[in-house]
């Protein structure tokens, strides 16, 4: 019997629920030549920012025992190149979900960056990442902060009328409560989550092997926090979430839609393996005939 794969998020159907993180499948031309793009479910694309910005020092990504780390720092091309050149190029071959990934330094950057992109007509979803630092507030990460982070929403909620989705960071001591606070300031959805804040020493060089010392630690050793807090979440809010974090096989999307995510983005797997994303998709029907499952729908935050 065929296996139903789709889900909804926020009135846009998704074919299934598995979409490549942002940060770690470009704009997603990079790879249109490797497999047809159109088999996934949506594809959150690399974080754009009002300028374009180069990124950190180099080394900025070190591999680690059941991960990475990342220092990348936001390099992209910034967000005009982004809607008026990247879009565009990505709708000759993709008609699946977009996900724009918007970042910023500033309340005014976030709100400019999300109005460019609601005008976009290529863009379906609204990806606000709030693991950004405040520079006008000591660099503290806007996400940290119930207050910041409602203030983020808040005006990327009246610069749009897109389905908008705030991709919470872990490095919380109680992230429900930063989750209710966007809820309640106007977000449609919600990414969780981003990276652990981490470290490694080059013992020999007796130096961090990171250029900026500290870095976003993502991949299959953070998969049980990452599922604990959406399992926290989805039974605290109400708004939909897409899961993130450690999710490398079909198994994994499973236990993430049953903590409570409608949608599953893969992040540091591509890294690993471009084809990780297509290889789930195709390992799904089968995982779903195993236990007995017709519709993923029907497993939504079924624990």
């Amino acid at each position: 019997m065929v296996k139903d794969l789709s889900v909804e998020l926020c009135g846009i159907r998704l074919q299934n629920p598995v979409i490549p993180a942002s940060g770690t499948f470009g704009f997603g031309l990079e790879l249109e030549e490797s497999f047809d793009l159109n088999c996934l479910g949506g594809i959150s694309l690399k974080g754009s920012t009002r300028e374009a910005r180069y990124g950190n020092s180099l080394p900025r990504i070190a591999d680690c025992d059941g991960g990475m780390l990342n220092s990348v720092g936001l390099q992209n091309p910034g967000i005009d190149a982004l809607v008026n050149e990247k879009i565009p190029a990505l709708r000759k071959i993709f008609n699946q979900a977009v996900i724009a990934n918007i970042s910023g330094f500033s309340i005014e950057e976030y709100e400019d960056c999300c109005a460019k992109a609601d005008a976009c007509e290529g863009i379906d979803i609204l990806e606000v990442n709030i693991s950004c630092p405040n520079v006008r507030h000591g660099g503290m990460a806007f996400g940290t902060d119930p207050k910041a982070a409602a203030e983020v929403t808040k005006a990327a909620r009246e610069a749009s009328r897109k389905p908008l989705f705030i991709k919470l960071s872990p490095n919380v001591t109680d992230i429900v409560e930063i989750a209710r606070a966007v809820e309640d300031a106007g977000a449609d959805g919600l990414t969780l989550v981003n990276t652990f804040l981490g470290m490694r020493i080059d013992i020999a060089r007796r130096k961090p092997v990171l250029a900026n010392t500290m870095g976003g630690f993502s991949g299959k050793a953070i998969f049980p926090i990452a599922l604990r807090m959406v399992y926290q979440v989805a039974h605290a809010c109400k708004i939909p979430i897409m899961g993130c974090g450690g999710v490398s096989r079909a198994e994994d999307v499973i236990e993430m839609m049953m903590a409570g995510a409608t949608a599953v983005q893969v992040g540091a797997q591509n890294i690993r393996n471009p084809f990780a994303c297509p290889e789930i998709i195709n390992e799904l029907p089968e995982v779903m005939d195993r236990l007995g499952i017709q519709s993923l729908k029907e497993i939504i935050g079924s624990v």
